[in-house]
């Protein structure tokens, strides 16, 4: 980079760091959809078929992120409202499978399609945070009528939002749900916010699985539309808590098990796609995870197998070609992301602009840690893809949308210190010097 470049970038205050993560996150997603996009080439017969189209909705996310990055953060907080209000409504929609524009993929009708098809969830979530950050911005820190009153305004907006899209989708709204915590938290709401916050949704979610199991699905009976979902929810949670073997009536660790104990699960596994996924995915961690640098890119083998690889399981490709040191050093970036929104919120004074772009990198980072959790099997099935790295045309977008609007407080920060360093400059250059008389 020429030192003009480089001073054109200071002027502006563009933050360097940023695009430099958002850069890596792309080249990462290039090499890994390239390893995991075997099937789609096999198909097409073309070997850019696979990443063609994503790398051409990346090209356009990096523009967005340009140019929302010069936009004022209050612009963005208030056009939040607006799209969250479409989210919602769109998310609403989501309920009623027979309207034209809803699509139903795998038994979930999340999906809308007017001229491209999403989820709306996708949406939401982005902003939720913008709608929920400028909210809690707006508490009097000596009203305790002002944080019970934002409070509720907050859990309202939060519930309209969530719990249309809990109905398909109960890992997004999971969390969602988290992420508005952990912004009560960051606002200094008092615990018993914080708390309530917590519990209620916890003790409801786990009373709705009770019933759903003992009084529906364990007596085989059809669970209500509004429930129905719930026995998918049932069916995730215990293979992935019951996914030992059992003998003797005690169960197995699978390191534990014999080569005929194995192949016995690996055969109970394949017969469920999602049972599939998962069993390939084991095979491709444990495969790569024999050395620390994998088996190397373009090498995998477990990609022409599991089902949709460069999707939902793409990490399980990373760590199979780029062993634990990949593994980490992806993790890494995720994490460097949020400790940016870290120190970018901590240096400034404002206070809503600081929730925002705090919020937009927990969505991210949180995300991108359940999506790999699951990926080598240490949670259950979500359906949450890695931002960026997946496949997926819209996902790539919003992912970009992030990367500007935490670009944009920055930007804008800074070039406000800068404008308020520069003013106490020019006060102190008018003050006229002293002068010391002599006293004779």
């Amino acid at each position: 980079m020429t030192q003009q470049a480089t001073d054109l970038i200071n002027k502006r205050g563009i933050d360097k760091t940023f695009w430099v993560l958002f850069g890596a996150l792309i080249v990462a997603a290039a090499i890994a959809l390239f390893s995991a996009s075997s099937t789609l080439v096999y198909k097409s017969g073309s070997a850019l078929s696979g990443v063609g189209q994503q790398l051409v909705f990346i090209a356009l996310g990096v523009l967005v992120a340009f140019v929302l990055q010069y936009l004022p953060s209050r612009a963005i907080r208030f056009g939040g409202y607006f799209v969250l209000a479409i989210a919602i409504a769109l998310c609403v929609s989501t309920l009623f499978p027979s309207l034209p524009w809803v699509k139903t993929i795998n038994g979930a009708s999340r999906w809308v399609k007017i001229g491209v098809q999403f989820q709306p969830s996708e949406l939401a979530k982005l902003s939720l945070v913008i709608v929920v950050a400028d909210l809690l911005s707006r508490v009097d820190r000596k009203d305790e009528d002002s944080f019970k009153r934002i409070y509720w305004w907050v859990i309202g907006i939060s519930a309209v939002t969530i719990l249309p899209i809990m109905h398909g989708n109960l890992s997004t709204a999971i969390l969602m749900g988290g992420v508005i915590v952990l912004m009560l938290f960051l606002a200094r709401f008092p615990w018993k916010y914080i708390l309530w916050t917590i519990v209620v949704p916890v003790v409801g979610l786990f009373l709705l699985l009770l019933v759903a199991k003992y009084a529906y699905i364990d007596k085989h009976k059809e669970l209500p539309h509004i429930i129905e979902r719930t026995e998918t929810w049932v069916s995730r949670i215990n293979a992935f808590i019951g996914s030992d073997s059992e003998q003797g009536g005690q169960t197995i660790p699978w390191e534990r098990m014999n080569a005929e104990q194995r192949k016995k699960e690996m055969r109970k596994e394949m017969t469920s796609k999602e049972g599939m996924q998962r069993a390939y995915a084991q095979l491709a961690v444990n495969r790569g995870g024999k050395t620390p640098i994998g088996v190397g890119p373009g090498n995998s083998k477990e990609r022409d197998y599991l089902p949709f690889a460069y999707a939902d399981y793409i990490f399980a490709i990373i760590v199979e070609e780029s062993g634990v040191i990949g593994a980490f050093l992806l993790g890494f970036l995720y994490l460097a992301i949020l400790f940016r929104a870290c120190y970018v919120s901590s240096r400034f004074d404002d206070y809503a602009a600081m929730l925002m772009v705090m919020g937009v990198a927990l969505m991210l980072t949180c995300q991108a840690i359940i999506s790999m959790l699951v990926a080598v099997g240490l949670g259950p099935v979500t359906g949450q893809p890695l931002p960026l790295i997946s496949r997926g045309g819209t996902s790539a977008l919003l992912t970009s949308l992030y990367f500007g609007i935490m670009m944009c407080v920055s930007r804008e920060q800074l070039t406000r210190r800068k404008r308020i360093d520069m003013t106490a400059r020019d006060s102190a250059a008018e003050v006229p010097d002293v002068v010391v008389l002599d006293d004779k």
